[in-house]
């Protein structure tokens, strides 16, 4: 399939690059979601419906998105960029505090909201103006427009982080920006006329928007979109649409495998099945493997870089790797205390350069300065190696970093061998403090179904798979582990629970 020469002029935007595929495919059925499917002309007048709302009801450059994964987020942020807005998709899985604060940081003036969402959440949040999509009225023509022509060095999202501390992040991504990283996924997974995608994956979430709206929308796919993760509806999915290329985090492809019913015919049609979000564990990988005969090939990214970066192929036999990075990327792994590039094979901090990495954080000038070196390499925070033919394998965050005894220790590789135990679904890793050797590990566990782990037993199975600097202290089993909106494990909020035990 050619790339639309749209794409890569120097004047496009995504207002251009999006009508343009709509008008040379307007009958072709684009996105299919809980409620209806749509074709390209009617994403191109609903679209332009909701430009014609935004001019008359706001006057923010920023338009609130609070919408459940769906045909219309992807039509109402096609709306935002035709009126020359930047879209600022919310994410509905926030406390009301916080889902406040990020409305007021981004300053927008209107939400477009869908109001069966709304009352699910229980309150509504505190915006100028809040316009339900259930309201319009999609019948009457729309007023005759033709796409704006916004540089695509201006802001078409701010994407906010949920964070390892503090308050959530605007993450400031333009049009060239996602543009670039659709057409970098496009190229490196080869991205087909005939792909179907399936969606679970929440669309305020930066794979969500680029790989599972944006990608589909700009190249004329077929997206599936289910607004709930519920396994066996997936499965139901599977069998109806065919899809051929599914994206999801590791919870995810372990909860499939609950689906009694499920067979490996249900999953026959996929050629790409990607995990992202969090490593993935190599118990899932296989048992996967071995249930319904499909590779999970593991990708990497950040919102910070809109946010694909690096997908494993299946062809490429490199399993623990998130594989190689996408066309036009710039990888490097440098010493983050001396910021020396390191020789192949070797830990350090992870850093990236090239055009779909962010402008900065909205607000936070000092931050994102922070957020780049010298030579212009975003610092991921990422601990990393890279081998000689520049496959990449992650191995930590840097503030997660253990010093036990003076050897550095990350909670990954812990819990890769704590969840091969199969009284474990889950776990998460922290230290702990300890005058004698600076930091000791210590585990929480989250029980596999029907299972009551025993910590002792726990422990002894870490002591033959570990060195022994890497055995867990201790084994704290514990009911559900504290997991952000994408399921990701949230290690800092294990740490008042720690707190307690040590009280």
């Amino acid at each position: 399939m050619s790339i639309n020469p749209l794409l890569v002029s120097l004047r496009s935007n995504l207002s251009i690059a999006l009508t343009s595929s709509f008008l040379r495919r307007p009958n072709r059925e684009i996105i299919v979601d809980d409620r209806r499917s749509y074709r390209g002309k009617e994403l191109l007048v609903a679209g332009m419906h909701i430009a014609d709302l935004i001019e008359s009801r706001s006057s923010s450059q920023t338009i609130g998105l609070l919408i459940p994964t769906s045909g219309a987020m992807g039509i109402a942020a096609y709306g935002t960029w035709l009126a020359g807005r930047t879209a600022v998709p919310l994410n509905y899985l926030l406390d009301e505090p916080t889902l406040n604060y990020v409305v007021q940081d981004c300053g927008c003036d209107l939400l477009l909201a869908s109001r069966k969402l709304v009352e699910h959440l229980g309150f509504v949040p505190k915006c100028g103006k809040i316009v339900y999509l259930e309201d319009l009225d999609f019948r009457k023509a729309p007023s005759p427009r033709t796409p704006r022509a916004t540089p695509p060095s201006e802001l078409a999202v701010v994407l906010y982080t949920s964070g390892t501390s503090g308050k959530p992040k605007g993450v400031m991504l333009t049009h060239k920006n996602l543009l670039s990283n659709a057409i970098q996924m496009h190229e490196h997974v080869g991205v087909r006329a005939d792909d179907v995608f399936l969606g679970v994956l929440p669309q305020f979430h930066s794979f969500g928007l680029t790989a599972l709206t944006l990608v589909p929308m700009l190249f004329g796919c077929k997206v599936v979109y289910s607004a709930r993760f519920v396994p066996k509806k997936i499965v139901e999915l599977m069998q109806k649409h065919r899809p051929s290329i599914y994206v999801a985090i590791p919870s995810m492809y372990n909860a499939l495998m609950t689906v009694k019913s499920a067979v490996p015919e249900d999953f026959s049609s996929l050629r790409l099945a990607i995990s992202g979000g969090e490593p993935l564990p190599a118990d899932v990988r296989t048992r996967f493997r071995e249930k319904f005969d499909i590779p999970i090939v593991e990708g990497y990214g950040l919102t910070e870089t809109a946010p694909v970066t690096h997908v494993l192929l299946p062809e490429d036999d490199r399993a623990g790797t998130v594989g190689r990075p996408v066309p036009r990327l710039e990888q490097i792994v440098v010493d983050p205390a001396t910021d020396q590039i390191l020789p192949p094979n070797t830990d350090g901090e992870l850093r990236m350069r090239g055009p779909n990495i962010m402008r900065g954080y909205l607000g936070l000038h000092e931050e994102s300065s922070n957020a780049f070196d010298d030579r212009g390499f975003f610092r991921t925070g990422d601990m990393a190696q890279i081998d000689e033919d520049g496959f990449l394998r992650i191995t930590g965050r840097i503030k997660e970093m253990m010093i036990v005894g003076g050897e550095n220790v990350f909670p990954r590789e812990i819990e890769e061998v704590l969840n091969a135990h199969p009284s474990v679904h889950d776990s998460g890793v922290i230290g702990l403090q300890d005058p004698m050797r600076g930091e000791v590990p210590i585990a929480f566990v989250e029980p596999a179904e029907d299972q009551q782990p025993d910590p002792e037993e726990l422990v002894r199975w870490c002591r033959d798979n570990l060195p022994g600097y890497k055995v867990p202290r201790r084994v704290v089993v514990i009911g559900a582990l504290p997991r952000n909106p994408t399921g990701k494990i949230m290690r800092r909020l294990l740490r008042p629970e720690l707190d307690k035990i040590e009280a």
